[in-house]
């Protein structure tokens, strides 16, 4: 069995684009399912598959906490968190693998 690592992530169309913050147990798997287009929905919908954020966490009612945490904030203050750790907006995806 695979083991289960919560995380926050942040998705991107593009630099300053729309956004969706969402959360999983498999950070892996959920970025390659939005990047092949194989999540209905708003992502699929808007094009939305470049991973610009993400955090880790120890429990998943952790990581859903912080997730209601940022989807509550402003999206100036979600700007502001991906450009303090990714200044450029590159796809950290890769990074993962």
């Amino acid at each position: 069995m695979k083991p289960i690592q919560p995380a926050v992530y942040i998705l991107a169309s593009r630099a300053r684009g729309t956004l969706y913050v969402g959360v999983t147990s498999d950070l892996i798997q959920r970025v390659w399912q939005h990047q092949n287009h194989l999540v209905e929905g708003f992502t699929k919908q808007y094009g939305v598959h470049t991973l610009v954020h993400f955090e880790l966490h120890a429990t998943m009612l952790d990581a859903i906490s912080r997730e209601k945490q940022l989807k509550a904030g402003s999206r100036a203050k979600k700007l502001a968190l991906i450009e303090a750790s990714n200044p450029d907006w590159h796809d950290l995806y890769p990074e993962l693998l």
